[in-house]
């Protein structure tokens, strides 16, 4: 099949059943961005509710607003809103903390969940601060962090495993776990699962209720468009709510915390894996960047991002020579690899031309194809840009040389 033309890209925008979307963003003229599943574009509503909150809420509100404008309640508010995305259901959810954090919480309630099994099973090449707080964890909780090949998982899952946690999409090569099935392998074996959803959600259409997970978390500033350092999110199920440990009790996860008790009692459900006071104005921008999904089918979010892949993918192939393109096989996270030996220079040369993407070492260009507002022209001119960089040879040039990182 051979790949499309310009003319067929912009047929399949026109015939787009998410173009609308693209409008909710300010995304700047004559720029190509293919970085989204590092960091969401702004928003178009951003900055005006942000304003809002600083000169109307707080600046005229004061400390009203914890109540007057449902401060206090943003956590699980926002967390309800995200629910919808990850499938689960809405008193599932809070946005709270960063990723290693909720991680943190989530592996060490889990831990105590099973007493008497010591072991946390994780895939060897997740991303790396997954690890990093998984074996922090296990040397406080005097457990053992065991990494294993991804096509080794099911097998490392034996009786003295207490969590299976995993990156759902990978951060680099967008594999994607079977989650219903690894589910199911670790429940069978006695075990729990965490789910590490930074680059599922808004990108994939999950079920995490239906799929049977445990726990999960996830971040809000990629696909979710928080803004830089947005909070994160943290899912537990339902069946958990009740018994769920509290591994770092804070002030916001009592069950009164107005009543400044000596000693600490959970809240109720998940509002108990809060920790500190809430950033208020990083919880606002998270919001209206949750808001970026309403009315959005992320059945069909998943599929625009996944023919946006394959074209890329495509075009790649066809025009520039010199390159190893990871087509996707199966079901995929919304981002391609591209390899080239100066993959960073080549980077660079091509963010200059005004096409975003990002570099990760070796040797791998990464672009991301989220489907709120990435056309299929975005990709025939990136890919066409990404030719230029190659057959000019301009990547050689002293000013694309390394200088930290290309993102």
């Amino acid at each position: 099949m051979s790949p499309p033309t310009r003319a067929d890209c912009a047929a399949l925008d026109a015939a787009d059943a998410l173009a609308f979307a693209r409008s909710r963003f300010a995304l700047p003229d004559g720029l190509i961005y293919l970085d989204g599943n590092s960091l969401g574009p702004l928003p178009v509503a951003t900055p005006a509710h942000i304003a809002e909150v600083v000169t109307q809420q707080w600046g005229q509100g004061l400390i009203r607003s914890w109540n007057d404008a449902g401060w206090i309640d943003l956590p699980l508010r926002i967390g309800a809103a995200i629910a919808p995305l990850l499938g689960a259901a809405p008193d599932s959810v809070v946005a709270c903390d960063s990723v290693s954090i909720n991680l943190f919480k989530l592996a060490g309630a889990a831990l105590q969940l099973r007493p008497g099994r010591r072991v946390i099973v994780a895939e060897a090449a997740d991303f790396p601060t997954d690890a990093y707080m998984l074996q922090g964890l296990a040397d406080l909780a005097g457990a053992e962090l065991r990494l294993a090949a991804r096509a080794e998982l099911p097998a490392a899952l034996g009786s003295d495993v207490a969590l299976l946690a995993l990156t759902h999409a990978h951060y680099a090569t967008g594999a994607v776990h079977d989650m219903a099935a690894l589910n199911a392998a670790a429940h069978a074996a006695g075990a729990l699962t965490l789910w590490d959803l930074s680059h599922s959600a808004g990108a994939l259409a999950l079920a995490l209720d239906t799929d049977g997970a445990d726990f999960a978390v996830g971040c809000g500033y990629k696909y979710l468009n928080g803004g830089p350092g947005a909070p994160a999110f943290a899912y537990t199920a339902a069946r958990h709510h009740a018994a769920l440990p509290v591994v770092l009790p804070g002030w916001m996860g009592h069950a009164a915390p107005f009543d400044f008790a000596q000693h600490h009692a959970p809240a109720p459900g998940v509002r108990r894996l809060l920790t500190g006071t809430p950033p208020i104005l990083a919880m606002a921008a998270l919001a209206t960047g949750v808001a970026t999904f309403d009315g959005i089918d992320m059945r069909l979010g998943e599929a625009k991002s996944a023919a946006l892949a394959r074209a890329f993918a495509a075009l790649v192939a066809a025009h520039c020579p010199g390159v190893r393109v990871e087509t996707p096989v199966g079901r995929h996270g919304a981002q391609i690899i591209v390899h080239h030996p100066a993959g960073r220079r080549v980077m660079a040369a091509l963010i200059a031309r005004g096409v975003i993407g990002d570099f990760r070492p070796p040797d791998r260009m990464r672009f991301g194809f989220p489907a709120l507002y990435t056309r299929f022209v975005d990709v025939w001119d990136a890919v066409q840009a990404l030719a230029d960089v190659l057959a000019s040879g301009e990547w050689q040039d002293d000013r694309f040389a390394p200088q930290g990182m290309v993102s």
